[in-house]
């Protein structure tokens, strides 16, 4: 038991001695020599490092400033406005382009419109292409106006007058033509490959109606009749080789005060009981044309059963 009373004593000198030690009032005139290696720490950057540290902050300064100024720069060429950048004016019906515009890439726009006292005008160096798509992305529509064609793909082209009657028509089987008159205004008139089915054929006051077939045939064909008429001229028909008026059911009529055939030819006399292969056109009351065998005297009178 006194051992270790002696021990706990021995600890507390000790310990009072090592607070002694470090806590150790200083009064005036005392000195305390410090020991030899005692070492000194410096709080702050030195030396290079703060060179360095500088040098960085007036980098970042100027790159700032350059930034700034480029920024301005860029805005005063631009033409920023609080209504839009330069000629692009933002409204609220959409964007609005002043003067010529120049597009690089793609324009996907929903309407394009002019101003109300200008024009629209599309430019390019090659060709300009508009396309319409499906939800689908696939080409519906399209209009190429190239340097040698004008070039349009869509299942039907149709031009409408103002009022939205249409004018002309194209699907891939039929095209039709809505005006009241189709003109023709070149000098070889129109070329037809095929058929051409149409109510009527009109040639421009005080002008000539040709229909010509330079190496076929003509023909003119009606379920209730071909009607020809020349109001203040003639009519000719030419051919290379025969003409033939033919009428499967029914007759030919010529109305006319005079009918001539000029160019008749004329048989001579020849003995008696000999026609030589003449024939005569004879002519019934109700005009009715027949041909009868040539002779010195006329024949009708013969074959005048006929016109009963």
């Amino acid at each position: 038991m006194e051992a270790q009373v002696l021990r706990a004593a021995s600890y507390s000198e000790a310990i009072e001695k090592m607070v002694r030690e470090q806590y150790t009032t200083v009064t005036e005139g005392t000195h305390i020599e410090r020991p030899e290696n005692q070492h000194v720490y410096k709080i702050g950057i030195y030396g290079w490092r703060k060179r360095c540290l500088y040098l960085f902050v007036l980098l970042l300064l100027t790159t700032l400033v350059v930034n700034l100024a480029l920024t301005i720069w860029i805005l005063k060429v631009m033409w920023f406005s609080p209504i839009g950048m330069g000629h692009l004016h933002v409204t609220q019906d959409g964007l609005r382009l002043e003067g010529e515009s120049e597009f690089l890439f793609p324009l996907y726009v929903k309407e394009i419109r002019s101003r109300v006292d200008s024009a629209l005008l599309l430019q390019s160096t090659q060709n300009v292409t508009i396309n319409a798509r499906n939800s689908e992305g696939e080409v519906t529509g399209r209009v190429k106006v190239g340097a040698q064609m004008v070039e349009v793909q869509s299942q039907r082209f149709q031009i409408s007058s103002e009022d939205g009657k249409p004018l002309f028509t194209a699907e891939e089987h039929d095209v039709m033509v809505g005006t009241g008159r189709l003109r023709v205004t070149g000098p070889e008139g129109a070329l037809f490959e095929h058929s051409v089915e149409t109510p009527l054929v009109k040639a421009d006051p005080f002008e000539d109606l040709r229909l010509e077939s330079p190496t076929r045939s003509l023909s003119m064909d009606a379920p209730r009749g071909v009607h020809i008429k020349a109001h203040a001229g003639k009519m000719e028909a030419l051919s290379q080789m025969d003409i033939i008026l033919q009428s499967s059911d029914g007759e030919l009529v010529l109305d006319a005060e005079t009918v001539g055939l000029p160019k008749l030819k004329q048989g001579t006399p020849g003995s008696s009981g000999s026609s030589q292969g003449f024939y005569e056109i004879c002519v019934c009351p109700d005009g009715k044309l027949y041909l009868s065998t040539a002779g010195e005297a006329t024949t009708c009178e013969e074959h005048s059963h006929i016109c009963l």
